[in-house]
């Protein structure tokens, strides 16, 4: 059971930080749908992201305390350059691309080629389509999506950064499992329940800590497969 917890209480005891990394094209709404986790946020005259930016929130996951540093990074071309880096130690990615624009859901094989190129492989990854809130302007069906999801073993939803649609259950979603791979639960269930979206993670290994997540030793992280 995950619950949002506040938005950061620099008094308490962290057990886990868990990196997430936030992909997709340009002007999709990444930055919004993490102002909107991470400070409850929404924006109307955003700017477009120059650089690398991180956030962090603190939750509770499993009576864990978990603080989710998320990153956000410009979908433009001439930032590419910051990519190995940038998911660098990355456990989980949002995949997100704007259901009013065909062109940026086409692209999202791309992301996802370039993400598996770089990224442990064992990452948890969710595609999101966001702008829910212009469903008459829809380009990209849900079906479509959720069949691309389902064919590449990805979580999926539909989000609405402006009206704070799904975007708590995404990232809950992303860090909940995150957690349960790091604690063999999923490990432990075997090949009978997967994630829903045909993908066991029997036989994956664990997740091994990269330089962004600073797992105390009291952790207990002697047993990896």
């Amino acid at each position: 059971m995950a619950n949002g917890g506040g938005y950061g209480d620099p008094s308490q005891k962290i057990d886990y930080i868990f990196k997430v990394v936030l992909i997709g094209d340009s002007a999709v709404g990444k930055s919004q749908i993490l102002a909107r986790f991470a400070r409850n946020e929404f924006s109307l005259d955003s700017k477009a992201t120059i650089g690398v930016e991180f956030q962090t929130r603190t939750l509770v996951i499993e009576h864990k305390s978990v603080k989710a540093q998320i990153w956000d990074t410009a979908g433009q071309e001439r930032y590419r350059a910051v990519t190995s880096a940038y998911y660098r130690g990355a456990v989980g990615a949002m995949l997100v691309y704007d259901i009013t624009k065909r062109q940026t859901f086409d692209h999202i094989p791309r992301w996802l080629e370039e993400l598996r190129g770089h990224a442990d492989k064992n990452i948890v990854i969710i595609l999101i389509g966001n702008k829910t809130d212009l469903e008459n302007q829809r380009a990209v069906s849900t079906d479509d999506a959720k069949e691309f999801a389902q064919k590449e073993g990805l979580f999926f939803l539909e989000t609405s950064a402006l009206e704070a649609t799904n975007v708590e259950t995404a990232f809950l979603t992303v860090l909940t499992e995150i957690y349960n791979i790091l604690n063999k639960k999923s490990l432990a269930a075997g090949e009978n329940q997967g994630n829903g979206n045909n993908t066991s993670l029997a036989g994956k290994k664990i997740i091994v800590p990269g330089p962004a997540q600073e797992i105390p030793a009291k952790s207990n992280m002697c047993c990896r497969s």
